[in-house]
C-alpha cells in the first residue's frame, strides 16, 4: 500500500468518525420541524449555552404564529415556567434564564398549539465561554491524534515501519487530552479533571483509557507481538472516541449547589 493511499484512508476514516461524534453529541443542537398551516419549518434548538446568552430562535416561522417557551431547572421537580416568544428583527425569540456553570434547563416549545420536540424536552447545559485560542488547539490535537492513530494502524497492516508514528500519536494524544483538554474543562466549568478517580465524565475517562493503551504499546515497542497491541490500542481509540463528546459531563446539582458529573435521561 502506497504512502499516499494510507494517508488518504486515514483522513477519510478520521473525518467520518469526527462527523459522527459531532452529530451525535449531547451538545449538538436538536433538530426539529415545526408544522404550521400546512408548511414545515426546520429549527435548531440549542443544547449548549454560554452563560451570557441563551436565546431560542424560531427562524422562518411566520409572524402570525403563536409560540411559547416552557422551561424548568434540570433535573428538578420544578413546575415549568412559560414565556411568550417575541417578534424581533424578523424572527421569533425567547430567552432562557442563565444558569450557574454546568447548570441545566429542560425546555420545549408550543407552536400553533402543538408541542415540540415530539419526543420530549431538550436539555441545555450552561458553560463559560472558552476562548478560541484554547479550544481550537485542543480540537486540532485530538483530531491529529486520531488521524495519526489510524495512519499507524494502516502502516502495521501494510507491514511497514510504524514506531515513529506510534510515538507521535501518543505524544499528540497526551497534549490534546491531558494538557489542553483539562484547560478547556477548567475554563468552561471550573474543574481541571472530572474523570477517574474524581468523577465519571466519559470524555475524560475515555481519553485516559485510550492513552493507557497507547502508552503500553510504546513501552512494548520492541516486543515481537507489539503489532497486536498497537492494533488493539487504535481499535480501542476508535471505539471509545465514537462515544458522543460530553456524555456524562459536568452537571450542577441544584439540591446541593455543587458541581458533579452525571448522565440523565430527560423526560417531560
Amino acid at each position: 500500500m502506497k504512502n499516499w493511499v494510507c494517508w488518504l484512508l486515514a483522513i477519510v476514516i478520521t473525518l467520518a468518525l469526527s462527523i459522527y461524534q459531532r452529530s451525535t453529541g449531547p451538545t449538538n443542537p436538536k433538530r426539529v420541524t415545526v408544522e404550521l398551516d400546512g408548511n414545515s419549518y426546520p429549527l435548531k434548538l440549542p443544547r449548549s449555552g454560554v452563560r451570557h446568552d441563551a436565546v431560542v430562535t424560531l427562524t422562518g416561522v411566520p409572524s402570525n404564529a403563536v409560540a411559547q417557551l416552557h422551561y424548568r431547572r434540570y433535573p428538578t421537580p420544578d413546575a415549568y415556567t412559560t414565556v411568550d416568544f417575541s417578534w424581533e428583527d424578523g424572527v421569533w425569540k425567547a430567552a432562557l434564564p442563565v444558569q450557574p456553570v454546568a447548570g441545566k434547563l429542560q425546555y420545549y416549545l408550543t407552536v400553533g398549539g402543538k408541542d415540540y420536540p415530539a419526543d420530549g424536552p431538550v436539555v441545555i447545559r450552561f458553560r463559560n465561554d472558552v476562548p478560541a485560542g484554547i479550544l481550537i488547539p485542543h480540537i486540532l490535537f485530538m483530531f491529529a491524534a486520531m488521524l495519526f492513530a489510524v495512519y499507524t494502524l494502516l502502516l502495521v497492516l501494510a507491514g511497514r515501519k510504524y514506531g515513529k508514528w506510534l510515538i507521535i500519536t501518543t505524544a499528540t494524544l497526551f497534549i490534546g487530552g491531558f494538557v489542553l483538554g483539562p484547560l478547556v474543562q477548567h475554563v468552561a466549568f471550573g474543574p481541571w479533571w472530572t474523570g477517574f478517580p474524581f468523577g465519571s465524565d466519559l470524555t475524560d475517562n475515555k481519553t485516559l483509557v485510550s492513552f493507557l493503551f497507547f502508552l503500553a504499546a510504546v513501552a512494548t515497542l520492541k516486543w515481537k507481538y507489539n503489532k497486536i497491541l498497537v492494533c488493539l490500542a487504535v481499535l480501542v481509540m476508535l471505539v471509545i472516541f465514537s462515544i458522543p463528546h460530553s456524555t456524562r459531563g459536568s452537571e450542577y446539582d441544584y439540591a446541593t449547589e455543587q458541581l458533579g458529573t452525571r448522565q440523565s435521561s430527560p423526560a417531560r
